[in-house]
């Protein structure tokens, strides 16, 4: 046994991190079923209300994030490494960021018709953020690790098929597209979308880390 696993067996059970990266993991997964409905809705009205429902979840993820930086800064004893806390806890806020500025972007950039290529990115974020609460909600019990690997292999996975998609509507459009604006507007939402899943493989990269570091 690990001098680190002999610590870690009289750490208490942490109370304050776990339950918070859980809340952000579930955040995630509700604003991205709430982009999936902005995105497969052509009620402008409609859009524009979703659009700020997820501006709300943004903030409430802002204020998770903030409440794990002051515990780390109230708590001497951690369940693992303060700095992959800190990443952790960011990678998740990152995450959040972005799917807020796709339905954002969508919002200002007046976007009626929604194209195919970002209704199935959207479907892959929701996939994408299942995997991400899936590994995160595993962290409170790292004897599952096959778990949480099994969910950064299908994060990544996820994020390569986002990548091929987004990269095959661009080229569409600069092919097809003949009206400069409504290129740059798709390319900008298609770009934030596609970011939204290179996000959640940051979150996966993170993960992994601390797997490395504990199991």
């Amino acid at each position: 046994m690990s001098l680190n696993s002999i610590f870690q067996y009289f750490v208490p059970k942490d109370k304050k991190f776990f339950p918070l990266f859980e809340q952000a993991g579930a955040n995630l997964i509700e604003m991205a079923k709430l982009l999936q409905e902005t995105v497969y809705s052509t009620d402008l009205a409609k859009r524009a209300d979703l659009n700020k429902k997820l501006e709300d979840l943004e903030h409430r993820g802002d204020n998770i994030t903030h409440q794990i930086h002051l515990e780390l800064g109230k708590n001497f004893i951690t369940p693992f490494d303060r700095e992959d806390i800190h990443a952790l806890a960011s990678s998740l806020d990152d995450v959040a960021d972005f799917i807020h500025g796709a339905s954002n972007r969508m919002e200002l950039y007046k976007v009626v018709t929604p194209s195919q290529a970002m209704k199935e990115i959207t479907d892959l974020i929701v996939e994408a953020t299942e995997h991400v609460a899936t590994a995160v909600n595993e962290l409170k019990d790292l004897k599952n690790i096959r778990n949480i690997t099994d969910s950064c292999v299908r994060i990544n996975s996820v994020e390569n098929k986002a990548d091929y998609i987004f990269d095959k509507a661009v080229g569409e459009l600069f092919e097809y597209e003949k009206d400069a604006i409504t290129l740059i507007k798709n390319k900008e939402v298609l770009s934030a979308m596609e970011d939204a899943t290179d996000k959640c493989e940051d979150v996966a990269n993170v993960l992994e880390s601390i797997l490395v570091k504990n199991a």
